[in-house]
C-alpha cells in the first residue's frame, strides 16, 4: 500500500481530495494509482471501464491496495443510463417506468438490489437518483431520466430511491440540482435557460430535493443550468447564490455536493475547466467531477494546481478547499464503515449477478410498468418470427449510444428468427420491402419529440394493419397500431417484458 508522503503539502492534498476523475481502461493505471496514494480520493467510473462484475470487483480492490477509504463512484441510473450493463442494457428499468407504476416500495426493492450489485463490486457512491421534474415534454437529456411530471411524485420515489441505496451502505447524489426538468438544452452541449419565477421553483423544481434532503442523501449533484430567478449570471454550479445560499443555507444540506461533468459545452465552453473548477468550489461546491470525457492525468494535474493557484492568488479562501476536502473525506469515512460492516455480515460473498434476494425485481417491476392498448380490431399474438423496424433517434450524451435497446434481441429469443432493421427516417417502402409477409413491429422513442416517426407509423398502419408499437421513450403521443406497447424506458427488462406482450405471454 501506497502511503501518503510524510510532511506532504495539505494545500495540494485537499485539491486533490475534491477531484472525482474518470481514466481509460479496465485496470487503474499506474497515474492514477499514484495520485491516489498522493491524496486523490476519488474516482469516477463509466462504462468503458467495466466488463464483467468479477472485473470490476477486482479493479475496485485495486483502488483500495492503495488508499483503503478512496471513494469510487459510477453513473448508475438503471433504466436507460447503465454502467454496469453498458454493453448488455440494464436489468433494472429505470425512473419513468418506476414513477408510471408509483408504488414506492417498489422503487425502494429495485434501488436496494442496484445498491447491493454496486456495492459487491466495491462501488459506494452513485450519481443517481434524478430528482428532476420533467416538466417539459420536449427535454432532450432528461425525460426517462426522471420519475414524470408530478413534484410530489418525484419526491416520494426519491426518498424511496435514496432509501433503497443507502440501506445498503451505496451513498445515494441526488440530481441535478436545483432541477434540470424545465430544459430543451442539453447541458452537455450548450448551457440551458429556466426563466421561472421563485414561486415556481418553490412549487415545483425544488419539492423532491427538499425530501431528499429530509430524507438524509448524502450527495447532491449541481446542475449546469442557468436560473435567472436565482442566479441571472452563472449556471447552478458556479453560484454562491444557489449552492451557499439556497441549498446549504436555506434548504439546509449538510452532505457532499458534487459537480456535473466540467467537460460539459455548458460550462467548459464559456469558463474551462479549470477556471470552472475553482468558481465551483469558491461557489459551494465539495467535488468536482470530471472524466466522462477528459480522463486522463493531465486533466487532474491542471485542475488540481489551478485549485492550489487560485488559493496561493487569494481567489479561492483556503478554509473553503478545506471544508470541501473535509466533507469528501467524511463522506469516505461513511461508506468505509459501511463496507467494514458488510464484510463483516456477508464473509466471502460471490461477486456474482442474481445472487442476492429480489434479483428478479428489475423485471418483475419492468412487466407492471407496460401500458397495453389495443386498438379498434381483436389482436392476435404473434407465433412466427417478425421483422422489428427500429426507428432511431440520435441517442443523448448521458445515455450514449453503446447501450443496446428495442425488442429484436428478446423477440428473437421468443421467436426464432426475428429480423430486424434500423431507420433513421420515414420511408414506409424501405420497411414493408425488408418485412416482406413478415409482421411487423415498430420501435420507436419519444416519438411526440419527432414528427417523422409519426409520419412512419402512420404509413406502416395504414398499409399493415396489424402492425405493433412500442413507444420505450415517454409515452406522450397517441397509441397507434393494432396494438400499441409503452415500456415507458428502454432498459433491456422493459424490451423483455414487451416482446412477452407481443407474444400474449403476459396480460
Amino acid at each position: 500500500m501506497t502511503t501518503l508522503v510524510h510532511g506532504a503539502d495539505t494545500l495540494t492534498r485537499d485539491a486533490l481530495t475534491v477531484l472525482q476523475p474518470g481514466f481509460v481502461g479496465t485496470t487503474a493505471p499506474d497515474w492514477l494509482l499514484r495520485r491516489i496514494g498522493e491524496g486523490l480520493s476519488s474516482v469516477g467510473l463509466f462504462g468503458r471501464n467495466i466488463v464483467s462484475p468479477e472485473q470490476l470487483a477486482a479493479l475496485t480492490a485495486q483502488l483500495r491496495a492503495e488508499r483503503d477509504d478512496v471513494l469510487v463512484a459510477i453513473d448508475e441510473e438503471g433504466g436507460d443510463v447503465t454502467r454496469l450493463e453498458v454493453k448488455q442494457g440494464s436489468s433494472f428499468p429505470g425512473n419513468y417506468a418506476l414513477g408510471s407504476v408509483d408504488d414506492v416500495e417498489l422503487t425502494r426493492a429495485v434501488a436496494r438490489e442496484l445498491g447491493r450489485r454496486l456495492a459487491r463490486c466495491g462501488v459506494d457512491l452513485n450519481w443517481a437518483p434524478s430528482a428532476d421534474v420533467n416538466s417539459n415534454a420536449e427535454n432532450p437529456v432528461i425525460g426517462v431520466r426522471s420519475f414524470g411530471p408530478d413534484p410530489d411524485l418525484v419526491a416520494r420515489h426519491t426518498v424511496a430511491y435514496v432509501d433503497g441505496l443507502q440501506g445498503v451502505g451505496v451513498a445515494a447524489c441526488t440530481k441535478h440540482f436545483p432541477g434540470h426538468g424545465d430544459t430543451n438544452v442539453d447541458s452537455h452541449d450548450a448551457l440551458p435557460r429556466i426563466d421561472v419565477d421563485l414561486a415556481t421553483l418553490h412549487a415545483r423544481e425544488l419539492v423532491p430535493f427538499r425530501a431528499a434532503i429530509a430524507a438524509g442523501t448524502k450527495a447532491v449533484m449541481s446542475a449546469h443550468i442557468l436560473l435567472s430567478a436565482l442566479d441571472p449570471h452563472r449556471p447552478a454550479t458556479l453560484s454562491p447564490q444557489i449552492l451557499t445560499g439556497l441549498l446549504r443555507q436555506e434548504l439546509g444540506f449538510e452532505g457532499l455536493i458534487v459537480t456535473d461533468g466540467m467537460e460539459m459545452q455548458a460550462v467548459a465552453a464559456t469558463y474551462g475547466i479549470e477556471r470552472g473548477s475553482v468558481l465551483a468550489i469558491a461557489a459551494g461546491a465539495d467535488a468536482i467531477c470530471v472524466g466522462g470525457g477528459l480522463c486522463d492525468e493531465d486533466t487532474v494535474l491542471q485542475l488540481r494546481d489551478a485549485l492550489v493557484n487560485a488559493v496561493r492568488t487569494g481567489e479561492l479562501p483556503e478554509e473553503r478547499l478545506a471544508d470541501a476536502a473535509a466533507r469528501v473525506r467524511a463522506l469516505a469515512s461513511w461508506t468505509q464503515a459501511h463496507r467494514a460492516r458488510g464484510a463483516e455480515s456477508v464473509p466471502g460473498a460471490a461477486v456474482q449477478e442474481g445472487t442476492a434476494p429480489g434479483a428478479d425485481i428489475g423485471l418483475v417491476a419492468a412487466r407492471r410498468a407496460l401500458k397495453v392498448t389495443r386498438g379498434d380490431r381483436p389482436y392476435t399474438p404473434m407465433s412466427s418470427a417478425p421483422y422489428v423496424a427500429s426507428f432511431t433517434p440520435v441517442a443523448n450524451f448521458a445515455v450514449g449510444d453503446e447501450t443496446p435497446w428495442g425488442v429484436a434481441a428478446e423477440l428473437d429469443r421468443l421467436l426464432p428468427g426475428t429480423e430486424t432493421g434500423s431507420y433513421a427516417d420515414s420511408s414506409v417502402d424501405a420497411v414493408l420491402a425488408a418485412a416482406g409477409e413478415r409482421r411487423i413491429v415498430a420501435v420507436v422513442r419519444d416519438v411526440h419529440r419527432h414528427p417523422w416517426m409519426g409520419e412512419a407509423l402512420d404509413g406502416l398502419v395504414a398499409a399493415r394493419p396489424d402492425t405493433v408499437v412500442v413507444e420505450m421513450g415517454l409515452n406522450e403521443a397517441e397509441p397507434r397500431g393494432a396494438l400499441h406497447i409503452a415500456t415507458h424506458g428502454a432498459a433491456r427488462v422493459c424490451g423483455r417484458a414487451a416482446a412477452e406482450a407481443v407474444v400474449g405471454t403476459c396480460a
